[in-house]
């Protein structure tokens, strides 16, 4: 499918949406060439990286073909998806919803080894960073972040492994350099984003949180509760189920499970629904604050109007 242009306004947001994407997550598909294979056929394997000074910092099995490859042709992609943890990921996939991805294409160089201890520091002082912000936030914070799966979740316990002497893996570290970026949606429509637009593009104040807070949310079940009421009090909607898909700044999409729209089929049917606050929220204090507000409001709403 070709790329599509867009509007300046449009491909600024999208490319918003990109750096969100690729700061949210921490590890994506690699794709090198094989040296052998005169037909160019692709070796791909998902491989974990970090953001420093914009560009993504691979860390490579040793034991991954890549490293042989990348001796021959620097040449490669990298596709980053927006993460969908936990619970969230299979009932997506099985309603054949599809995240959003940034897909890079561009040049993999290692890193020098003169330069390794400083990457590698780097990646230490990210992980000190994060936890302490974690241990520093409020008690609405945290509840929301230590409800999640450590170790599928959180960026700290999987970058953990990277800079662990003790771990059982070696790496060999790359620096990506990209020569095009390409933003594709659900759908698998491309939208080409200018470098210089991404470059300075800032990543949604969220985005480094996003997948902790949303399997938090998930993991919760009182919370969940919470997302129900949110559709029969917000939108008039009965749902038997719900789950969070994303947060940002402006509000969060959930997905609910309400009365199908079609005759034939099942009874219940799987569908989206977008929340959006009547300001943006500047930080994930502010955000779980809104939400526990939210909470509160059609938890009273309820009670009150059950005589419970």
């Amino acid at each position: 499918m070709a790329a599509m242009k867009g509007s300046k306004a449009n491909l600024s947001a999208l490319a918003e949406k990109c750096k969100t994407i690729i700061v949210s997550n921490w590890q994506g598909y690699l794709n090198t060439i094989k040296p052998e294979d005169k037909a160019s056929i692709i070796h791909s394997s998902k491989i974990k990286y970090v953001i420093r000074r914009g560009k993504p910092y691979l860390w490579v099995p040793e034991s991954e073909p890549h490293n042989v490859n990348i001796m021959f042709d620097e040449r490669g992609s990298f596709s980053i998806a927006h993460p969908y943890p936990g619970p969230l990921a299979a009932l997506l996939k099985s309603i054949g919803k599809l995240p959003n991805r940034v897909a890079l294409t561009g040049e993999i160089v290692p890193v020098k080894e003169k330069r390794i201890e400083a990457v590698n520091k780097y990646v230490e002082e990210a992980i000190q960073s994060e936890m302490g912000a974690i241990s520093e936030s409020t008690n609405s914070v945290r509840s929301i972040l230590n409800s999640s799966n450590q170790m599928y979740a959180s960026r700290c316990e999987s970058l953990k492994a990277l800079v662990s002497n003790g771990g059982n893996e070696k790496y060999l570290i790359y620096k990506f350099v990209p020569s095009s970026c390409m933003f594709v949606d659900p759908n698998g429509a491309k939208n080409e984003i200018d470098l210089k637009v991404l470059e300075l593009s800032k990543a949604d104040p969220l985005g480094t949180w996003s997948t902790k807070l949303v399997d938090g949310i998930n993991r919760n079940e009182s919370r969940r509760r919470a997302l129900i009421l949110f559709c029969l009090y917000y939108l008039d909607i009965n749902a038997r189920d719900a789950y969070m898909v994303s947060v940002d700044k402006k509000g969060f999409d959930l997905l609910g499970k309400v009365p199908s729209e079609e005759e034939a089929g099942d009874e219940y049917q799987w569908r989206e629904f977008r929340f959006e606050f009547e300001e943006d929220v500047k930080d994930v204090e502010a955000f779980c604050l809104q939400l526990v507000e939210m909470e509160q409001e059609v938890v009273n709403k309820f009670t009150n109007h059950t005589g419970l």
